[in-house]
Order: C-alpha cells, then structure tokens, then sequence
C-alpha cells in the first residue's frame, strides 16, 4: 500500500480527439489563406468589394491564427481529494472572498445564499473565514448576514450530517424540490424543519426589505445611522467567531465596508478585493483566497478540497499562482436562446491555455496564492529587513506588513488566531480609501487597476510575472451563477467587457509588449492578444455582413461565381467551420439549437446589420437591381449570404412585425427605415464612383468624356 505522501493529488492529462480538432483548425486556416491568395491574384481586376472582403478576411485569418496557437494542445486537471484527506494535518487555511454593491440590484438574500453554501463546504470550519464585502454599505446587508449566520448553525450541521450535495438553501429548497419518502423518519423531520427554518430567514429578509426593520438589537446598526453610501468610514464587523477551534462550529464570517469619500477613486470591484485582501491579512492571513461573486454559490461541497490538492500538490510554487474555475449558470433558458453561457466556447479556449501558461483570471471563482497576489514574483529575493520599503510597496500597517512577511517568509499556514474581534480596529484602517496612497497597491500589488476587466489585467499581471495558473472543472461544476437575464441586459455586459479588454491592449499592460519584455510565454502572448482583441472583430464582422446586402444592391460581387473553381473555397470553409463548431457542442453535451443559438447571437452582439441586409434581399427580390456590369453582378453567393445574416437576426425580423413584447416602437423602426434608405442609396452612390475608373481601365484608358458616353449606351 502506497504512503500517505506518495499518493498523487492531481493528474494532468491532454484533451481526448485532440488530433481530429488540430486537423479541423488546421484544414480551416488553410481554406483561409487560399482565399486570401485568390482575391490576392485577382485583386487588380475587381473592385472595391473584394478588396474590403479581402481586409476582413486577412483578419479572420488572424484571429484563427491566434485561435489555432492557442489551442493547439488542451489539457485538464484530474484532482483527487481522496487523497488529500490523508493529509488532514497538512491543511491549510482559505480566506473566502463575497463581493457585492447594490442590494438592489443584488439582493441580499442572494447574497445569503452563496454565503451559506461557502460556509457549509467540506472543509475544517477552524480553517476557513468568509468576509463579505459591501461595496453599498447597506444595513440590509448587513441584517441578512447576521440574521443568515444564525440559520447557519443549523443548515451546516445538517448538510454535513446528511452529505448534502447542494447547499445553497434556495436550490435545494426550489419549487422542484419535494420532501424525502425514503423511510428514515428522522431525516425527514428534519428537511422539514429545516425548509421552515430558510422560509422564516426569507421572511425576515423580505420583511427588513419592505418595512426597513432591522430587528430589535438596534445598538449593533448604529455605524449605518444616517449613513452615505459613497461617503462613510470603513467598517468592519464580525458577525461571527469561531472560538471552539473544531470543525462541527462555523467558519469567521465577517462583513467589510470600505471607507468611501466623495471624490476620491475607489476602483470599483479591484478596489474591493484589494480591501478585502488587506483585511483578511490582518486578521486571519491564510495563504491561499477564493473569490466568489454574490450570486455565485458552491454547487461542489468539495470544491475547496479540489483547489487544494492542485495548489499544494505542484512541486514548485510557480506552476500554480491561482486557481480558476469556469463560471456556470443554474438559470439560463433551455438552449441559451440569448448566447449568455458560452460554456463550450470558454472550455475550450481556457482549455487551450491550460496547456501554455494556464487560463486567465476570470474575475470570480478563483483560488489565488496570496504571495502571487502580493505582486511577487516566484522564487523572489525581497529583502524583509528593510520595513522601508515593505511600508513602501504594502503601506503603513505594522499589523499588515507583519502578516506579509509571514506569508512571503514563513510557513503562512498557521491556524486562526481565535479572537478576530479584537483585531477590528487595525482591520478597519487598512480598509480607509487613504492607505493605498503612495504604495503600490492596484499597480503591483493586489488587482490591478486601470480597466473595468480588472480580472483579465490582474491574471495577465501574475503571468508577466513567471507564475502559471491551472484551470479546474470538477464535476459536478464548482460554482453556479446567475446567468443575465435578457438580451438587452447581455449586451450592456458584452459591451462594458469589450471596453475594457480593448484599454487593455492599448496599455503598457499590452501582450504585445508583454510578449517581449517579461517572462510572458509566446503563445499566451498570442492567447492574451486574442482575448483583449475580442471587441474589434466587430469592425470585420459588421462590414462583412453588409458586403452582401451592399453587393446585391448595386449588383456587384464579392464571392467567386458558382462556375469558377475557386467558388469551392468559401464554400468549403463555411462547411467545415460550421460543422467543426457544431461537433464540439455536441461533444459536450449541448443541442444543436443551442449552437445555434450562440452563432446567430454572436453576430448579435457584433453588428446590428440586419435591416441592412433584409433591404438588399427585397431589392433582390423585386427586381430593382441596377443592370449588372460586365458580368461581375451579384450572384449566388452573395444571395446566401444575405439569407445566412437575415437567419442570424431572426429574432429581430420577429421584432419588426410582431406586437405584443416583440414590438418594437414606431419611432425606432422610422430611424431604421430611414438608415437603410441612406445606405442604399450611399450604396448605389459609391458604386457609380468606384466604378468609373475601373470600367475606364478596361476600356483601354478612354477619357471621362468617352466613357460618359459609353456608360449612358448600356
């Protein structure tokens, strides 16, 4: 029988079909660049169609390039907490990270739920503290944990008696969920009880809610008295203490609101996390820290397990700065009809860099190694005598700098110090909005700031850094989320990420630079460049939908005719790529509506062409062409492709003649009308300008007087 030590707590092993999906990636960038070289060789006698779909698809090829770098060889991560438990000793502590911002827009009893389920994960209650932080200051947060923390004493007993799967209270307590008949009484009794128990905490919510009771003991909500949300002072409660130093008690819960003054930056999300970072440094400092949303629960109890068995199991620090697990939605619609999950596309993406220097940091569900967060590089030589310039680089702390040398130097995996409360004090001054002054917190210390994709900027960061990172996809899934609920909602977020990704790349922060100035590898270069470029395919992809809808209309083309050779080229692509595509959601288990779904919405959320490209398709159809010019009119190829746009934006056509929620207002569909009026007419415009010349060049170089002559013969 192997030893203890000996045992394996993780595995990683390649993607299963990877030969097959290099073949596919491959296969299509070859169609690629054989398109490029036709419209290259025959871009002298066309005109100025093939030369923007000659641009747009010299950038597709880009993008696939970097696409096929990235990957090029997948890998997973097998872990095995089995193995883990015996090393019960050898634990170590976690720092669990909630943030939110508004309980309206984030209600509290969500907020409850995903505390909860963290509270109640598989893991010694004496190493964990949860600190939750109020971006909102609101004392209605604060009520729902205190209140919250109470039901805790039963529903972690419970879950852990029972081994209950789910343990965020309001899944396992859905509609869906009905009572055990299973013969074991006494289990019964108790789901019963235990469902009344979560239905009077969300009446107390809800109550707190409408009526803005707080409940009896007043003296404990006197710091909100009168309160600003964005001016007060730091604050910071704990709502919880674990003194019995077992793990059939409570891990600490403790909730931060963080100093805020008018006019003073606060760094949205990374400002909290850096608070949060500081807090918990004073007062539990446990090496590693998981951060979740508020509405991101633990599906997995042993998710903490599996982030453990790959953060001490690497026999080096540096392959394993933070762990990342992907986010998955508990409520999206049956197949995802708005594009919100895109599981499939981030698997395998992340897979791919999983196999170069490790996935990005995706903002929530992450185990990150406290040191790298810290902003030091891995097998570092910081000189810890000087308290200069820890001062310097951390602030001026002596409880702070005490618990970053500690991680930095020493072991970091002592357990909690048992009275947190009386450490409150120097808590709350590290959360004060005027530490961060002159330190390098949020630029090398902390998440970085300087982008509203604070996540993507901090992971790219620690890679510059040396550190690796591992991907981690458990099953079942690790957190669940709530998914947007709309289009509307989806493309707001779509946008604000798009804003971000791209103040990426136009900063000193840029991958390209990054490629060749820090220990950034190569190809997550390539891979980083990908994803803060994400936006731009935008300007390709909106001219490219409107090359057939403007091609019909002036009856000109940018595809080879059905009877020319090369007609098999785009032909073969879009087979090939579509099909590839497909074949990869089937392979993880989605439909083909699904797919679907998320083609047609990706084009959604890049362009906005469909008016265009059903007004094109209507002169089609009614005949009102111009007479074509030399035999270069429109044809087959640009008819499908109007109809393949026309598809993509069917929901939309439904909204232009439905009523009812379809409905779209008459002023809105005026503007459209009158936009697409104007492009036709930009359209034939240009296309009478641009044709001149060329038709001039054919004729042997006749002046403008002969050729006026010879245009107004045809």
């Amino acid at each position: 029988m192997a030893k203890p030590l000996s045992l394996p707590l993780y595995e990683r092993v390649s993607c299963k079909g990877i030969m097959i999906r290099r073949t596919l990636d491959v296969t299509v960038f070859c169609l690629l660049l054989s398109l490029l070289a036709y419209r290259l060789r025959s871009l002298s006698n066309q005109g100025f169609t093939w030369l923007l779909a000659f641009l747009c698809e010299s950038w597709f090829a880009f993008l696939w390039l970097l696409n096929l770098s990235t990957r090029w060889n997948p890998v997973e991560y097998k872990t095995y907490p089995e193995n883990l438990l015996l090393r019960s000793l050898e634990l170590p502590p976690i720092d669990m990270f909630v943030t939110t911002a508004d309980p309206v827009l984030e209600p509290p009893l969500v907020t409850v739920n995903t505390v909860l389920s963290l509270l109640a994960v598989d893991y010694p209650a004496e190493k964990l503290a949860c600190y939750v932080s109020d971006d909102g200051c609101s004392p209605l947060t604060f009520y729902s944990l205190v209140e919250a923390s109470k039901f805790a004493k039963l529903w972690v007993p419970f879950c852990k008696k029972y081994s209950i799967q789910i343990r965020a209270p309001f899944q396992y307590f859905s509609a869906k969920s009905l009572p055990p008949v299973d013969g074991l009484s006494g289990f019964e009794l108790e789901w019963k009880k235990m469902k009344d128990e979560y239905e009077h905490l969300c009446r107390k919510i809800e109550d707190a809610v409408h009526k803005l009771t707080l409940g009896p003991h007043s003296t404990e909500y006197a710091v909100f008295k009168n309160i600003e949300r964005d001016n007060h002072p730091s604050i910071v409660k704990v709502i919880f203490e674990n003194k019995e130093d077992h793990s059939s008690c409570l891990p600490h819960l403790v909730y931060v609101s963080r100093e805020k003054r008018p006019n003073h930056p606060h760094h949205f999300k990374a400002g909290a996390m850096n608070v949060l970072t500081r807090v918990s440094g004073v007062m539990t400092n446990a090496p590693f820290m998981l951060n979740v949303d508020c509405d991101m629960f633990a599906s997995n109890p042993k998710i903490i397990l599996h982030a453990v068995c790959l953060l001490v199991g690497v026999d080096d620090e540096q392959e394993c700065a933070f762990v990342q697990c992907p986010q998955i939605f508990y409520d999206a619609l049956k197949d995802d009809p708005f594009g919100n999950r895109m599981t499939v596309p981030f698997t395998i993406f992340v897979g791919g860099m999983a196999g170069i220097q490790g996935p990005p940091y995706a903002g929530t569900g992450c185990f990150h190694r406290r040191k790298a967060i810290y902003g030091l590089p891995p097998n570092h030589d910081f000189d810890i005598k000087d308290c200069k310039i820890l001062e310097e680089r951390f602030g001026k702390s002596t409880e702070f700098s005490e618990s970053v040398a500690e991680i930095l130097f020493g072991s970091g995996e002592k357990h909690f110090p048992c009275d947190i409360s009386s450490i409150t004090g120097s808590a709350c001054r590290v959360a004060n909005c005027s530490y961060e002054n002159n330190t390098c917190w949020g630029i090398e210390v902390g998440l970085t700031y300087g982008s509203v994709t604070e996540d993507v900027l901090t992971g790219l960061r620690i890679h510059t850094m040396g550190w690796k990172s591992v991907l981690l996809m458990p099953s079942p899934p690790a957190f669940m989320g709530c998914a947007p609920p709309g289009g509307p909602v989806s493309m707001t977020q779509m946008k604000r990420w798009g804003t971000g990704l791209l103040e990426v790349l136009f900063s000193k922060h840029s991958p390209i630079l990054s490629a060749f100035s820090t220990k950034l590898h190569f190809r997550q270069a390539l891979a980083y460049l990908q994803i803060v470029m994400w936006a731009s395919r935008s300007i390709p992809q909106f001219c490219y939908n409107m090359l057939s809808a403007y091609c019909i209309t002036t009856d000109s083309q940018f595809l080879p005719k059905v009877h020319e050779p090369f007609f098999y080229i785009p032909v073969s692509f879009s087979l090939i790529s579509n099909l590839h595509s497909l074949s990869q959601y089937l392979q993880y288990g989605e439909s083909i509506q699904a797919w679907w779904n998320h083609q047609r919405m990706e084009r959604i959320h890049a362009v906005s062409s469909m008016l265009f490209a059903c007004l094109a398709l209507a002169i089609w159809l009614l005949g009102l062409q111009p007479l074509a010019r030399g035999g270069d009119g429109s044809g087959l190829g640009e008819i499908s492709c109007s109809v393949w746009v026309v598809l993509n934006f069917w929901p939309l056509v439904r909204g232009l003649f439905g009523k009812g929620k379809y409905g779209i207002p008459l002023s809105t569909l005026c503007k459209s009308a009158t936009l697409a009026l104007l492009f036709v007419q930009l359209s034939k415009s240009s296309s009478a300008i641009v044709w001149r010349p060329l038709e001039a060049k054919r004729l042997g170089g006749l002046g403008s007087s002969s050729f006026c002559g010879v245009h107004g013969l045809e």
